[in-house]
């Protein structure tokens, strides 16, 4: 049996963070996921997909997302059912997710009015552009933003065998 999702969205709140008895820690949120294609209208409509993650990975989520948040989900589908307060038996579908991934860095969702996680983690890019610890003198050491295949008009010797595809 395969039950397997992979999202890619925005959140359209704050994930909500809480415990349980025993101190698990478990944060929901709604991922809107836009829709490949567009409606009559021309516009391109999203599904809102709510989401559940547990302990740590549910503790980072709340910490460094936000609304707005650009996030990847990787999990499975789940249904669960309770009795509501009218008595009728309401049922739940979410993904549960293995992991969450955080798609853009802290400063693009500042820019929108909003703050978020750069990496599963944290930041992976926690310094500023004159705060990095490595020096530019270290030959090891190359900017991010410096593309290092950047065409400098000379051509590449590469053989089929380097290629990984």
């Amino acid at each position: 049996m395969i039950n397997r999702v992979i999202l890619v969205g925005r959140l359209t709140r704050d994930p909500e963070l809480r415990y349980t008895p025993n101190g698990v820690a478990v944060a929901t949120f709604t991922l809107a996921v836009n829709r490949t294609f567009t409606n009559q209208q021309g516009e391109r409509e999203a599904d809102f997909i709510n989401c559940v993650v547990w302990r740590r990975p549910a503790e980072n989520v709340a910490n460094f997302l936000k609304k707005g948040s650009l996030a990847g989900v990787d999990g499975r589908l789940q249904t669960r059912s309770y009795e509501g307060q009218d008595g009728k038996r309401v049922y739940v579908t979410e993904v549960v997710a293995d992991s969450v991934q955080f798609l853009e860095p802290k400063s693009s969702s500042e820019q929108r009015g909003t703050t978020a996680g750069g990496g599963y983690y944290g930041d992976p890019f926690p310094f500023g552009p004159n705060q990095n610890p490595r020096s530019t003198n270290d030959p090891g050491f190359s900017r991010i933003d410096e593309d290092p295949f950047a065409n400098d008009g000379q051509t590449i010797d590469i053989s089929d065998d380097d290629l990984p595809f």
